[in-house]
């Protein structure tokens, strides 16, 4: 387990943060600049904060108050950077052994031809990082950041410049280390994709704070806020007036898309409040009549994929269709059903 809450200003930026993690993987999401890869820093010992506290199994690594500050050598990290770090006039071996350089001999040795074989890299073993391939490299750096058992593992951007093949085995293998390694891993990125196919638990980075935290599931079953909802990206959102509420039923009236629709059970408002509310394009529905919480919509635009249509109609309308469908509707005039079930309440401010 590990404990931060730290503060580190700059000139025109200023993060404060305070989380835990478990063993399991924790991602860091946001925008560049947000302040994800200062944590990591800031962690391994590369950054000083200006004040907090930093504890990886009740061990202190950080406290400002009591001048404790662990150079990273004693703070038992593993650090996967960007660029990989590997040192260009080493081979591949000599990497991953100077790692474990205050390991016994013998047990250097074992652990770097356990770990080049673990990751399938003794072929290459002899090679300098110049000489490697992009998947090469991240798995050579991966296994060095290993080699002499760290208590925490940090990973900044992981699957960065990597194409799809080698970013799915990536994935593979940090699934496979969350399940062997029983430390905290902490991920660093700003893929949506990477973040939901790997975090336990997600922590939303916004200008130098954490603005939500929660699991995957529940990150896409409500977002919380707009914010949140806009960063995450794959929501349509929208403004609506409530025109009546009905607790009863836990059913409400809105103008939205300027027509009258059923919409959800909306917590803390009175007629003539106006909300934000959204819904994911895969919960939309194109359909060939009108009805009932359907809005006459003009394609404006498709994206292709394997097993789906993006049909994006403008106006927050944007719906995946799967290609069966699809294929039935293209020729015909269209409407967007919205299932007010479907439809989650949006704070417009995040709570920081």
């Amino acid at each position: 387990m590990i404990k931060v809450s730290i503060v580190k200003r700059y000139p025109g930026f200023r993060l404060e943060v305070a989380f835990e993690a478990a063993p399991g993987v924790t991602v860091l999401y946001g925008p560049s600049g947000a302040g994800k890869s200062l944590t990591l820093d800031s962690i391994a010992g590369f950054v000083l904060p200006d004040s907090g506290r930093i504890l990886l199994d009740d061990r202190i690594l950080f406290d400002g108050a009591a001048n404790v500050n662990l150079p990273p050598q004693k703070r038992t990290c593993g650090y996967v950077f960007q660029s990989y770090a590997l040192f260009p006039h080493m081979t591949l071996r000599d990497n991953l052994a100077f790692a474990g350089d205050g390991l016994p001999r013998l047990e250097r040795h074992r652990r770097t031809a356990e770990h080049l074989d673990r990751f399938k890299l003794t072929e290459v073993a002899a090679k300098y990082p110049h000489e490697l391939s992009g998947g090469q490299k991240q798995r050579g750096s991966i296994a060095r950041a290993l080699i002499a058992d760290p208590r925490i593992l940090l990973l900044d951007e992981p699957a960065r410049g990597l194409d799809i093949a080698l970013r799915t085995d990536l994935h593979d293998l940090i699934r496979e280390l969350r399940s062997s390694l029983k430390v905290p891993i902490i991920l660093v990125t700003h893929d949506p994709e990477e973040c939901f196919a790997l975090g336990d638990r997600i922590l939303i980075y916004e200008a130098g704070k954490i603005i939500h935290t929660g699991s995957p599931t529940d990150l896409l079953a409500n977002p919380g806020s707009v914010p949140v909802a806009r960063l995450l990206g794959g929501f349509n959102i929208y403004d609506a007036e409530v025109i009546a509420l009905d607790p009863a039923r836990q059913t409400s009236r809105l103008r939205m898309l300027g027509q009258e629709m059923d919409g959800p059970h909306l917590k803390g408002c009175f007629r003539g409040d106006r909300i934000a509310l959204c819904i994911r394009p895969e919960e939309l529905r194109v359909v060939a009549l009108p009805g009932d919480n359907r809005v006459r919509a003009d394609l404006r635009r498709t994206v292709d994929r394997t097993q789906w249509v993006r049909a994006d109609f403008g106006n927050e309308l944007v719906v995946d269709v799967p290609r069966d469908a699809w294929n039935g509707l293209k020729e015909s005039a269209m409407w967007v059903e919205i299932p007010a079930g479907n439809l989650r309440q949006l704070n417009k401010e995040s709570a920081t």
